[in-house]
């Protein structure tokens, strides 16, 4: 284990009582792909009793372990103990940063500036979350970074030029940073030599209780009035609705299991866009807010992005196993996925996810944890 960075403050106190703690990130090696490829872990704690481990295949968060009311810190997301058991159960992406474009594409296909690209259909007809190989699925380079108010990772890929379909060579850092504030900051940034799709995520599984149970009793606010019709295949029809009167109305705190059982059995619960209220005013506009009653934690969303994805892990069926051996079932997590609306690119009513050489894409995503 090295010790990369030391003490950016002399002590200070965890909550409730914890032991003192300074700042810090550690980096480990986590074993090889299949291939060979070495993969490093780096684990960043900050000040406030939190620690984040984050690794480089797939710029992918494995660990949060957040403290409760009481003080007791638990692993708060779904992941795996090794890079194996990530490369044999891709599917759900756990904890990945996800890309060239979250979500999903229509027909596997869109047409930008007359000329047609086709993706590889890996979810039905569409393609999903980047493709067969998309950035959930390649290492990418580390490097930890100095910040004022806690401690960063910085990684960084390429993507080269006609990568799963899509044009551009596209440059794409993802920085997580801890913050003494018990926040789990990501920014990302992207630049292509082509106009292309780009729209980045992190699929976080999330369950405040520790990952061994339902997400049923937490209680969510999603700062959404409208979200976006899906056909069977769960690609928006293109309108826009309103969420009053149905059981996607989480505008007023809802446990998420109060009307589950009123969606289509077709999916199973939960996994819809919603369109942010904050879409167009720039900055960061909060997104979510999630409470776990019994443990008191509280996370809130915050971003940068016209969207969120609400995702109820409808598909886990405990054939996948994780940490500490648990078996993943059906709505044992949450996802909260900030994008663009899924097949933008085949939505010109859509916000625009179409990136353009000399530009600069940008997002940035807080999870926000406190108790109550």
């Amino acid at each position: 284990m090295l010790l990369l960075t030391a003490a950016f403050v002399a002590s200070a106190s965890w909550v409730m009582g914890m032991e003192n703690m300074v700042p810090s990130i550690e980096k480990k090696d986590f074993g090889k792909t299949k291939d060979g490829t070495p993969v490093e872990l780096y684990l960043l704690n900050n000040t406030a009793g939190m620690t984040a481990k984050i690794m480089t295949y797939g710029a992918t968060l494995t660990e949060l372990d957040v403290p409760d009311r009481a003080g007791k810190r638990e692993d708060v997301v779904l992941g795996f103990g090794s890079v194996r058991d990530y490369e044999e159960n891709s599917g759900p992406y756990l904890g990945a940063t996800v890309g060239r474009y979250a979500n999903r594409i229509a027909g596997a296909k869109f047409t930008l500036d007359g000329k047609e690209y086709k993706l590889a259909r890996n979810n039905g007809p569409n393609s999903l979350h980047g493709g067969q190989k998309g950035f959930d699925k390649v290492v990418w380079k580390a490097e930890p970074k100095t910040v004022a108010d806690g401690v960063a990772v910085q990684f960084s890929y390429t993507s080269a030029d006609g990568e799963e379909g899509y044009p551009g060579e596209v440059k794409v850092t993802v920085t997580y940073t801890l913050t003494n504030k018990n926040e789990l900051k990501i920014d990302y940034t992207a630049t292509t030599t082509k106009a292309t799709p780009i729209n980045l995520t992190n699929h976080s599984y999330f369950n405040l209780s520790g990952t061994d149970s339902s997400i049923l009793n937490h209680e969510l606010m999603l700062a959404a009035d409208r979200y976006t019709p899906a056909d069977e295949t769960l690609v928006p029809t293109g309108d826009l609705k309103p969420v009053a009167g149905t059981p996607l109305d989480f505008t007023k705190p809802m446990a998420i299991g109060s009307r589950i059982a009123d969606m289509p059995a077709s999916v199973g619960g939960y996994d819809h866009n919603f369109a942010l209220n904050g879409a167009g005013k720039g900055g960061l506009n909060l997104a979510a807010r999630v409470k776990e009653p019994k443990s008191g934690r509280v996370m809130e969303m915050f971003t940068t992005e016209p969207g969120v994805q609400f995702y109820t892990s409808n598909f886990m069926d405990g054939k996948i196993k994780g940490k500490g051996d648990v078996s993943y079932k059906k709505h044992q997590a949450l996802c909260l996925e900030a994008q663009h609306f899924p097949d933008s690119p085949n939505k010109p009513q859509f916000p625009s996810a179409i990136l353009k050489p000399g530009e600069t894409y940008k997002q940035t995503t807080v999870y926000a944890f406190s108790v109550q």
